[in-house]
C-alpha cells in the first residue's frame, strides 16, 4: 500500500488540462455492450475504477483493444453470459458500483443481466430501487436473492411505455435509457436525470442508431429500434476533477491556467465558486484563476449566512460539495454545506478539525464551516482517505497546510484521479507517493 506525503504551503503555477470525465466514461463503456459492431471512445481516463470496468467488459467476451493511453475500441460480438453466474464475476463487479450499468444493455439485448451487490464508495445509503423498478415497466421480472444478495432480470420481451422515476437518479436513468433503446414501441420517462455525462450517453446512441428526443430536459422519449451500430465517441473533461483544481488554486493562493474544460457544460459551477469569493476568469474554453491571497464568502441579500447545497442537475453536483467545505476553511466569512443527497458524505470533517479548522457538524448532511480568512495556517497531518471525493479534499486541504502531512489509503484517491500526485508535481506542488509504513 501506498500514500502521500505532501510537504503543504508552497505557491502552484502552470497549466493542468483535466482528464475525461469519470462518470461518463463508466456509463458509455457500459453501452458499448449494446452493439455487435465496434465502438470507439477517446478520452478515457487511466484510473483504477474505469479500467477495472473496461477489464470486467474483457471478461464478459468483449473484444477491447487499447489504442492508446486513453483511447479504447470494443467491440461485443461474443459475449459469455454463463461467466454472469461465475463467482470470479460475482466478485469483480461487486467492487465497482458503475458496473451496475451493464445490466441495461444486456437485459435489452439477451433479455436476461444478473449482478452481485455493488460496492463502491462508503457515503451512505445508495438505493437501486429506480433500477429495477424502471425495468420492470418495460416489461422485466425482477428477482433478488437474499442470502447471495444477488441481483436478476429477465425479460421475454421488453416493450416500451410511460413512466414517472421516483428519483432523478443518473445511474438509474442511464440504465433505464439503454434497456429501452431496443425495446419495441415508445418509452417516455419523466423525471429522468439531466446531468451532461447523461446527455452524453444518449447522444452516443443516437450517433449509434437510437431515436432519443428530449436530451438535456428531464422528460426523455425513445423509440425502440432492431438494432444498434458501432461509433466513434469522445469524453467529456472531468467538472470534478476542475472544480477541485479551482479549489486547490484558491487554498493554496496560485495562479494556474485550467486547459480544455468545456466551459458550457459546467453549468452553475464557476459561478458557485464566485459566490465563495474566488476570482475565475474564462478565456476561450480555459479557465484562468488569478493569484488570491484571500477570499471573502458572499452572505444572501438578505445577510444571512451563505448556503452552498447539492441538487440534481443543473443543480450543483454532490461530488463537487467537499471541496466547496475544504475551501471555506480558509475563506473570510462563514457557509453553511447542505449535503442533501448523501448522508455519510460530511464525516471526513473531523479530520479537518483536527488540522485546525474551525466546523461545526450540525448533522449528517450539513455541516457549518466559520473561515479563518488565511489568518491562522491548517496544520499538517496524518489523514485517511475515506472516499474518492473527501480525499481529493483532504489532498487540497494539505497542499495549502502548513507542514507535512500524510495521506493513507490513496487507492480511493486513485479510483477517480489520473497520476495526481505526478501532474500536481508539475505545477510545483511537494508531493510524493511512497510505500506505507
Amino acid at each position: 500500500m501506498h500514500c502521500f506525503e505532501i510537504e503543504g504551503g508552497h505557491k502552484l503555477s502552470g497549466e493542468i488540462t483535466p482528464q475525461g470525465a469519470k462518470n461518463e466514461a463508466l456509463q458509455v463503456i457500459c453501452a458499448t455492450l449494446l452493439s455487435k459492431e465496434e465502438i470507439t471512445i477517446t478520452n478515457i481516463p487511466d484510473i483504477v475504477d474505469v479500467n477495472n470496468l473496461i477489464n470486467l467488459l474483457g471478461d464478459i467476451g468483449v473484444d477491447v483493444k487499447r489504442i492508446s493511453q486513453d483511447t479504447c475500441s470494443f467491440k461485443a460480438a461474443n459475449i459469455d453470459l454463463e461467466y454472469l453466474q461465475s463467482t470470479d464475476f460475482r466478485k469483480k463487479a461487486s467492487s465497482l458500483r458503475g458496473s451496475i450499468m451493464i445490466m441495461g444493455p444486456l437485459l435489452a439485448r439477451f433479455g436476461k443481466a444478473y449482478f452481485p451487490k455493488p460496492g463502491g464508495d462508503k457515503i451512505g445509503r445508495r438505493r437501486l430501487d429506480t433500477h429495477f423498478i424502471g425495468f420492470e415497466k418495460l416489461g422485466a421480472r425482477f428477482h433478488y436473492n437474499p442470502n447471495e444478495i444477488f441481483y436478476s432480470v429477465e425479460a421475454d420481451e421488453l416493450k416500451g411505455c410511460y413512466m414517472l422515476l421516483d428519483e432523478a437518479s443518473v445511474t438509474g436513468t442511464a440504465n433505464i435509457v439503454m434497456a429501452a433503446v431496443l425495446a419495441p414501441g415508445k418509452t417516455s420517462i419523466y423525471n429522468a436525470a439531466c446531468e451532461p455525462y447523461l446527455q452524453q450517453l444518449c447522444k452516443m446512441l443516437v450517433s449509434m442508431g437510437a431515436k432519443i428526443t428530449g436530451i438535456g430536459s428531464n422528460f426523455l422519449h425513445i423509440e425502440g429500434v432492431g438494432s444498434l451500430s458501432g461509433c466513434r465517441h469522445r469524453i467529456l473533461p472531468d467538472m470534478i476533477e476542475i472544480g477541485s483544481f479551482i479549489g486547490m488554486a484558491a487554498m493554496t493562493g496560485s495562479e494556474i491556467t485550467i486547459k480544455d474544460t468545456a466551459y458550457d457544460e459546467l453549468g452553475i459551477i464557476p459561478d458557485s465558486f464566485r459566490r465563495m469569493g474566488i476570482k475565475l476568469e474564462r478565456r476561450g474554453d480555459d479557465i484562468y484563476i488569478p493569484k488570491q491571497e484571500g477570499y471573502e464568502i458572499e452572505t444572501f441579500i438578505d445577510g444571512s449566512i451563505m448556503t452552498i447545497a447539492d441538487a440534481p442537475w443543473p443543480g450543483l453536483t454532490p461530488d463537487l460539495l467537499s471541496v466547496f467545505l475544504v475551501i471555506a476553511t480558509q475563506a473570510k466569512g462563514s457557509v453553511l454545506i447542505h449535503q442533501k443527497m448523501f448522508e455519510s458524505r460530511l464525516f471526513f470533517v473531523d479530520k479537518l478539525i483536527d488540522m485546525g479548522a474551525r466546523i461545526i457538524l450540525c448533522d449528517p448532511h450539513r455541516a457549518t464551516v466559520i473561515g479563518l480568512n488565511k489568518e491562522t495556517m491548517l496544520r499538517g497531518t496524518v489523514l485517511t482517505s475515506p472516499d474518492i471525493r473527501a480525499g481529493v479534499a483532504l489532498l487540497i486541504a494539505a497542499l495549502s497546510a502548513k507542514g507535512k502531512s500524510v495521506i493513507q489509503n490513496i487507492n480511493q484517491i486513485d479510483r477517480g484521479y489520473q497520476n495526481i500526485d505526478q501532474r500536481l508535481q508539475k505545477l510545483g506542488a511537494k508531493i510524493k507517493r511512497v510505500q506505507s509504513k
